[in-house]
């Protein structure tokens, strides 16, 4: 099995690592090692030390920063075609890397082998997407009112942009807003998560040797900064960053949008998800279970999209449930890099003591634990926080349903009519996405009408999680209202610029006004 060491040389990182530290912040390619305080890093999967991280400095911050805006003052003149070549350039070393890539946030996050080369991909193809939007940022001549006039819109470089990340996607989130705020113009300050920090140093390397021989790319177009909730604060509250990306918890996205907000910036959010599938008796069962519990089990639950929540009709629930409990007792759990394993560590410990304390109050609260919820890590050599996915049978959408545990825990809740199911779904505070197992024309049509799921994301006859990079991604309500990715989620990265142009010697006004 692959171990850091062996992926430093790959992923050119062997020279940011002084003795046993990494650098506390990537600014204008050059690694800081500032005197502040440093915190071990150490794998989930088993515990391995991986060094000291060093914490970025407010100066730091202000460096990176500064760094930025002058980067921006450059790069927005450099047409968009061009821009879109650098970023081509990014999707050749990630091809060429991706495998260890790969390894690192399996190393980092637990994340099985398949996942995390699944998500570099998205990096790729957000990458290709990127390149052909690079010559498609279209604005559009609209019909004026007054003669000799041309009405149009333009849409322009936005400046630099901050981009907050977390744990459990630690390149794909990243490489969605960056890749299209490199094509945009926009310069960007990347805030990963604490738990994450070798991949996002992997992920800034292999844009610095992009841009090491891309004469039109200025010095300052990426920085990292290393460091916990003050540095996104300090990025949230600076007026030079018209926009904020945040993606995590509600929690911490309700005080970064609270700074943003104060100084009349942008944020663009992607929070948490309490996500439902409903299952109707029409529902091809066989393609429902496989949806379900990858929905459900894979990233060991720890997924925006994770599936929390079943809505089954009560005519077929016992034999699903059935199915579903048999297909979780075949789930192998343990060392992600075993190809067998499909369900490997939580994050760490307060993620496994968060999933027990819901259990207790999931039974508390009228549940009735069906299958899993163990602690089993001392079952697996490893050494990490193990634990076996639970499904818990509800009798209502109690308190602790209505929340988020970042665990793989599915509630299992049972209706009679449709109209039910989908106000079940809907009665949870957030809204990122959702699906709805059937195959009648009618219940499908009526999931994602508009009297249907509130969901950022309908999905009939898939699950809830396995989004496509050419859709826009991101959720309603406590989710944030955000979209990332495909689309035209490049909008929230540009700033629009009406202009009307007088090609005549006359000067009428708009609405007849006489002056």
């Amino acid at each position: 099995m692959h171990t850091l060491e062996q992926l430093l040389a790959p992923l050119g990182l062997a020279d940011w690592r002084h003795g046993d530290t990494w650098p506390a912040a990537i600014i204008s390619g050059q690694a800081h090692y500032p005197p502040t305080q440093s915190n071990a890093l150490s794998s989930p999967i088993d515990q391995a030390g991986h060094g000291m991280l060093l914490t970025a400095s407010q100066s730091d911050s202000e460096h990176a920063i500064h760094a930025a805006s002058q980067a921006f003052a450059q790069w927005r003149c450099v047409p968009s075609p061009l821009r879109g070549e650098l970023v081509r350039r990014i999707a050749v070393l990630v091809r060429e890397r991706k495998q260890a890539l790969a390894t690192l946030i399996t190393l980092e996050s637990g994340k099985i082998g398949s996942e995390a080369a699944g998500e570099v991909q998205e990096w790729i193809d957000i990458c290709d997407f990127a390149v052909g939007l690079s010559r498609q940022l279209y604005g559009q001549t609209i019909a004026s009112e007054r003669p000799s006039h041309r009405l149009m819109e333009q849409w322009l470089p936005l400046g630099p942009v901050g981009v907050i990340s977390a744990f459990n996607f630690p390149v794909a989130v990243w490489a969605w807003n960056a890749m299209l705020a490199l094509v945009c113009g926009d310069t960007v300050i990347w805030k990963p998560s604490a738990q994450t920090p070798l991949t996002a140093l992997a992920a800034s390397r292999v844009v610095l040797d992009a841009i090491a021989d891309f004469p039109a790319a200025p010095v300052g177009l990426i920085s990292v900064l290393q460091g916990d909730a003050d540095i996104g604060q300090q990025l949230a509250g600076d007026r030079r960053l018209p926009l904020i990306s945040a993606t995590g918890s509600v929690r911490m996205g309700r005080a970064v949008a609270q700074t943003v907000a104060a100084r009349l910036g942008r944020s663009l959010l992607e929070l948490g998800g309490n996500n439902a599938a409903i299952v109707t008796p029409s529902a091809d069962l066989d393609l429902a279970l496989r949806g379900i519990v990858f929905g459900a089990a894979g990233t060991c639950g720890q997924r925006c999209t994770t599936l929390r929540r079943l809505i089954v009709h009560e005519s077929i629930a016992d034999a699903l449930t059935t199915r579903l409990i048999n297909a979780y007792a075949s789930l192998k759990i343990g060392d992600p890099r075993d190809p067998a394993v499909l369900v490997g560590p939580l994050i760490n410990q307060r993620a496994l003591t968060a999933m027990q304390h819901a259990l207790a109050s999931a039974v508390a609260q009228g549940g009735h634990t069906l299958y899993g919820g163990e602690n089993v890590s001392e079952q697996v050599p490893a050494g990490g926080s193990y634990v076996r996915p639970a499904i818990v049978s509800m009798l209502a959408q109690s308190a602790i349903v209505r929340e988020e545990t970042f665990a793989p825990i599915l509630y299992l809740l049972r209706y009679s009519h449709l109209d039910e199911a989908i106000a079940l779904q809907n009665a949870v505070p957030q809204g990122l996405s959702s699906a709805i197992f059937t195959t009648d024309l009618r219940e499908m049509e009526a999931f994602i009408g508009p009297a249907g799921s509130d969901c950022g994301i309908a999905n009939v006859n898939a699950g809830t999680s396995g989004a496509e990079i050419g859709g826009a991604f991101g959720g309603e309500k406590d989710t944030g209202g955000g979209r990332e990715s495909g689309s035209d989620s490049w909008k929230a990265y540009m700033r629009r610029s009406t202009n009307t142009i007088n090609y005549g010697s006359g000067l009428p006004l708009a609405q007849g006004v006489q002056f």
